[in-house]
């Protein structure tokens, strides 16, 4: 290039900077009525996967159940069409038509074009409410290709529609009606999601929840995509409330109380509480404020377990089960084997961050803490057996804690990460980047001597575990890290467990479940996967759990070096299909097991990065009370349970080896 040619881009990049520079009044976009939404959905929605697209259909339905918390609304019906288009049908008072004051619109279209257009402000149309503070029916409209709202009210039946969020006439009449009550269709933007394909049960599981928190509510699921009219009506309707709740939730669990129940209100905070205590070991508290599932607590639980701790330990020295100098129960211990559902509706509610998983509400701790402790301590009083029973499993809980810190030191002392203290049959990387490096677990020796072999030595560490692990599901923590293999794994980790975990000593980022293909495989995974949801849940909730694919067949041409991995059966079909080739050519070996591939095939195929795929394992917040309850039929002690689950979904079993 000449020094007249550089001169002369210099000149041009130099003038180009000093546009680019000028940031002034003109560089300010500003979003016109629901556009902003649609540039930036995941600020509104969460996401455009899945889970954004199932909050489309609450953001409607927290409306209507806003207006049966009112006292206006006995019945919700959501039907999901054959193009997975959503009605959402109540029979409350109907949204208002009439024009409003500062808009100048209808106060209809106000709220379907207008972010923070609603009733939910300034404590005149709802004391109480749940959704997106107002911008939900807005946020579903502006993210709908199109939406249509009917409204019955005053014998009147007015309708308006828009095309991603744009109102296509103005608000009109319709129709004479004698009821009352909102009709919202919307069908989800396919340039906005990933998919617009709705998941019956991931709506069944929010819509059941509701059901339970709105005993007056009758909640129907209809989904017009099912061949069959068996199960294509869904009625939710529970007059028992949170006590229905907590019975649905322990149904697959032996219990060791009644369902205990109360409620009560303070300082206009309303208070819902069931318990009931089971032969199981961990606990599981379901806390929900205004219906929205506060799943990081909050001051209403904190409120609520002081005051169960408080009352146990009153009762446990009352009956002379502990001595005077015994030491108290801890939190932990009267926690045992419970679960709970708890209710609070607030006024003004005060969340921690955007997401609404933590109730801020000081005032709401004390409250919460008075009424349980009220209710608790009185039925405590009147049922002194059922309080021994529940008080000596607590006890027993506190020796297994007890015993549980003493492997635990056990086991600290033996994993400080010097490299001296790992697991002998651990087979560690070079590197010491957690974020670069992987821990394989892998079912036995054989398939464990070739992981290896093939790893990348600098990246990829080995545990062989020799069978199975204990099922943490039918043990206390004190049994659980007497299993070696548990403790090597902890150890391995690097985390700790239980109150000693801590997530920022992981020394991998990527834990990779390598097991065989057969049941004994599968059972394995199980009971790791177990494992890690009970006791190492934030490794899960960070995303560091992950399951390895191997191939399920080899196909070697047999003349040539021609060489195929399969990993179902429609891979090898489809091979064979699309190249026209008789399988008289090839030879087709189907792997039972990992120890059945050399180093090199392993690698290849399952653990090379470039070639290999492996399975994040999430936990989906919409669908943690089925994971839950999964998990507890799956490895629980009740055999009917998993019976039936057996039944219920052999029919998608696929490659099953026996």
């Amino acid at each position: 290039m000449a020094i007249e040619d550089i001169e002369k881009t210099a000149a041009e990049f130099e003038a180009k900077a000093k546009v680019e520079s000028n940031y002034d009044a003109e560089q300010i976009q500003v979003l016109e009525g629901l556009e902003g939404v649609r540039r930036r959905p995941g600020m509104y929605i969460g996401s455009t996967g899945e889970r954004g697209l199932h909050h489309l259909v609450y953001e409607v339905v927290d409306n209507s159940i806003d207006e049966a918390l009112a006292g206006y609304c006995t019945e919700i019906s959501v039907i999901i069409g054959t193009n997975n288009s959503i009605t959402v049908i109540d029979n409350g008072r109907g949204i208002p038509v009439n024009i409003h004051a500062k808009t100048g619109k209808s106060a209809l279209e106000a709220a379907l074009t207008m972010l923070h257009a609603g009733g939910k402000f300034g404590g005149g149309g709802y004391k109480v409410s749940g959704g997106l503070h107002g911008v939900g029916v807005s946020v579903v409209n502006a993210l709908s290709t199109y939406c249509r709202v009917t409204v019955e009210r005053e014998g009147k039946i007015w309708q308006q529609e828009y095309k991603r969020g744009i109102p296509q006439a103005d608000v009109r009449q319709v129709g004479d009606t004698e009821r009352t009550g909102t009709t919202v269709y919307f069908e989800a933007d396919p340039e906005i999601f990933e998919t617009t394909v709705y998941s019956r049960e991931v709506l069944l599981q929010r819509l059941r929840e509701l059901a339970f928190l709105n005993r007056t509510v009758k909640i129907n699921l209809i989904d017009e995509r099912l061949e069959e009219e068996e199960g294509k009506v869904t009625e939710l309707h529970y007059t028992g409330g949170v006590k229905d709740f907590v019975d649905f939730l322990d149904a697959n669990k032996d219990a060791v109380s009644p369902v205990i129940y109360f409620s009560g209100e303070k300082n206009r905070v309303q208070v819902e509480c069931a318990l009931q205590y089971t032969d199981s070991y961990s606990e599981n508290i379901y806390s929900f404020v205004n219906n929205i599932h506060t799943q990081e607590g909050g001051t209403h639980e904190v409120g609520f377990k002081t005051a169960l701790s408080k009352i146990i330990n009153d009762y446990a020295f009352r009956l002379n089960i502990l001595k005077e100098g015994n030491a108290k129960l801890q939190g932990e211990d009267v926690r045992e084997g419970v679960t709970v559902v708890l209710s609070v509706r607030v006024e003004e509610t005060q969340f921690e961050g955007q997401t609404k998983t933590k109730l801020g509400n000081t005032e709401v701790r004390g409250i919460v803490d008075s009424i349980v402790a009220d209710h608790f301590g009185t039925f405590c009083e009147e049922n002194p057996s059922v309080t021994k029973t529940i008080i000596e499993k607590n006890v027993q809980a506190a020796r297994a804690r007890e015993a549980a810190r003493k492997a635990r030191d056990l086991t600290r002392r033996k994993g400080a990460l010097e490299s001296n203290s790992l697991p002998g049959k651990l087979a560690d990387c070079s590197s010491k980047d957690p974020s670069i490096s992987e821990l394989y677990i892998v079912e036995g020796d054989s398939a464990g001597g070739s992981a290896k072999s093939g790893r990348d030595r600098r990246t990829q560490a080995i545990l062989p575990l020799r069978g199975k692990i204990l099922n943490v599901e039918k043990a206390r923590l004190d049994k659980i890290l007497s299993n070696e293999e548990i403790r090597t794994m902890i150890t391995a980790m690097g985390t700790g467990i239980g109150d000693d975990f801590d997530i920022s000593k992981a020394r991998y980022h990527k834990l990779v479940i390598m097991t065989d293909a057969d049941v004994d495989g599968a059972h394995i995974r199980t009971l790791l996967l177990t494992f890690f949801f009970r006791y190492m849940r934030p490794l899960v909730d960070a995303g560091y759990i992950y399951i390895a694919q191997p191939p399920l067949y080899k196909v070697k041409a047999k003349k040539g070096k021609e060489l195929h991995y399969f990993y179902n059966d429609d891979e090898l079909d489809g091979f064979f299909a699309a190249n026209n080739a008789s399988k008289q050519n090839y030879d087709v070996q189907r792997y039972k097991g990992l120890g059945e591939m050399n180093a090199d095939q392993l690698w290849e195929t399952t653990m090379n990065p470039e070639n290999r795929t492996l399975l994040q394992v999430h936990l989906p917040e919409d669908e943690l009370l089925s994971i839950d309850d999964t998990f507890n039929v799956l490895m629980g002690d009740k055999v009917e349970p998993r019976r039936k689950f057996i039944q219920q979904n052999a029919k998608y079993v696929k490659n099953l080896d026996i």
